[in-house]
């Protein structure tokens, strides 16, 4: 598993129609540089049907779901409504996952999985300030893409993500490591959680988020992580927030777990207004 080139789309001419008044999801599988497809899905923003959303400018969200999830996720379809009311938003299922083909790298090509989902996000919004918001591994994924491909995202979110790779200081991610190395921890992956998961380590090793963090700037960067994260301590965000230095921002959620089924609608909102504020 190693580092590769901007992923792409091939052949997409999926548009949004706001002229039959629906917000019927848009669903088309992109091809990412390295040739996996990926199941993806575009919302409408719901402020385009819904006076009442709050006003945003004009968004787009790419929405980077956690590890084992997958667009139709209900815990990932909860932060898309959410984000909806601040703008149109394109998630998708990382390789491995779900509908998408491929093996799960946890991590690594993944960033290809998003430079291809950003890419259509801005084929179809081409006047949209493109934010990314990723989850636990999908808030590793947003870190490396934005320090990887500069200048292409208006402002990044990542919540509950880890600091450094290998972790093994809690009971949840040794359970994490057991899945992702052991053959029977993968078949448990596959039939389990729908998750299907390379067999090789990483070679060689990706750009670690904290050495990712500080080549973000200046694009907004907001780091969000509950105090009780039963996979990464609190040493994690303040590392990545030391990294990013004036350029990031650091809300540490009182009584927040880990990752999207944590984030309550609240939050969400904060998130869409900080969003709406910030992205260039």
């Amino acid at each position: 598993m190693s580092n590769s080139p901007a992923g792409h789309v091939v052949g997409s001419t999926v548009r949004p129609n706001y002229e039959t008044g629906s917000r019927t999801p848009l669903r088309t599988f992109l091809t990412t540089a390295d040739g996996i497809s990926i199941d993806s899905v575009y919302d409408p923003s719901a402020a385009v049907y819904d006076s009442s959303a709050p006003p945003g400018g004009h968004l787009v969200f790419v929405m980077a779901h956690g590890f084992t999830g997958d667009v139709d996720r209900p815990h990932v379809r909860r932060v898309v409504d959410a984000l909806a009311r601040y703008g149109a938003v394109v998630t998708f299922s990382f390789r491995g996952h779900g509908r998408s083909g491929g093996r799960s790298t946890v991590g690594d090509r993944e960033v290809l999985d998003l430079a291809a989902a950003v890419e259509w996000a801005r084929e179809v919004e081409p006047h949209a300030r493109v934010v990314t918001v990723g989850f636990s591994m999908g808030g590793s994924v947003v870190l490396r893409h934005a320090a990887l491909h500069t200048g292409t995202v208006g402002a990044v979110v990542s919540v509950s993500a880890p600091a450094r790779w290998y972790y093994r200081g809690t009971v949840q991610m040794r359970r994490v490591h057991w899945l992702i190395t052991r053959p029977e921890g993968r078949l448990l992956g596959r039939f389990g959680f729908r998750t299907r998961i390379h067999h090789r380590g990483w070679d060689p090793v990706p750009l670690s988020p904290t050495e990712a963090v500080p080549r973000i700037a200046p694009t907004p960067l907001l780091i969000v992580h509950g105090d009780r994260d039963g996979y990464f301590p609190l040493d994690h965000p303040r590392m990545l927030a030391e990294a990013a230095g004036d350029h990031g921002e650091l809300w540490v959620e009182p009584g927040m777990g880990h990752a999207e089924q944590a984030a309550d609608d609240a939050l969400l909102a904060r998130m869409g207004d900080w969003a709406a504020s910030r992205a260039g």
